[in-house]
């Protein structure tokens, strides 16, 4: 994904939600001078950021990762072809990780659909509130919750809080393919 991209899209939801850098800062956490230099492409933001960011605008990440953002609107139903389905190629940002974005034409999920492909080797475990659920569709994944190690097959899957860090990568000839799903709590805006 280009970081153009990116940047083009955090500034333009930015101001579709009428919000100055200021007003992002304080939703968010993170510095006036962080935040516009994300949206000049000066600073490259890691995938827990760009949660905070769609948070803060109380949007979903696939519409800041989209290559054609379009005005927030209600879309009460969202068919996505398999054909036209984004994908995320591993980068720096996203640490191997391949995604396959579902749904992603639908704004205001409660939920954030992908198919992702594990990569062998990351040493980076993540963390982000909410809640995630995988089911492993292809190939095996050693998956790591804090101090716990899990072997998943095909079939198998597993749910958890997502505060506690948590990383996978696969085992065996090829990258593991997952249905991943991310729930993140509304929070209260002002």
């Amino acid at each position: 994904m280009d970081e153009k991209i990116i940047s083009g899209n955090l500034k333009r939801l930015r101001t579709q939600k009428k919000l100055t850098l200021q007003d992002l800062a304080d939703k968010t956490g993170l510095t006036k001078g962080y935040l516009s230099k994300v949206e000049r492409s000066q600073k490259a933001p890691p995938y827990s950021t760009l949660t905070k960011i769609a948070g803060a605008l109380d949007i979903e990440v696939t519409t800041i990762l989209s290559k054609d953002v379009h005005p927030l609107e209600d879309v009460r139903i969202c068919l996505s072809r398999g054909e036209n389905r984004p994908v995320i190629r591993e980068t720096d940002q996203f640490s191997g990780y391949d995604y396959e974005i579902l749904a992603a034409e639908k704004p205001g999920k409660n939920m954030e659909p992908f198919i992702i492909h594990a990569p062998f080797d990351i040493t980076r475990t993540y963390t982000h509130e909410g809640e995630e659920f995988i089911y492993v569709m292809d190939g095996q994944l050693k998956f790591c919750y804090g101090e716990d190690t899990y072997i998943l097959n095909p079939g198998d899957n597993i749910y958890f809080d997502s505060i506690v860090p948590h990383v996978g990568k696969s085992l065996g000839a090829t990258k593991s393919r997952l249905m991943v799903v991310i729930y993140f709590y509304k929070r209260n805006r002002q």
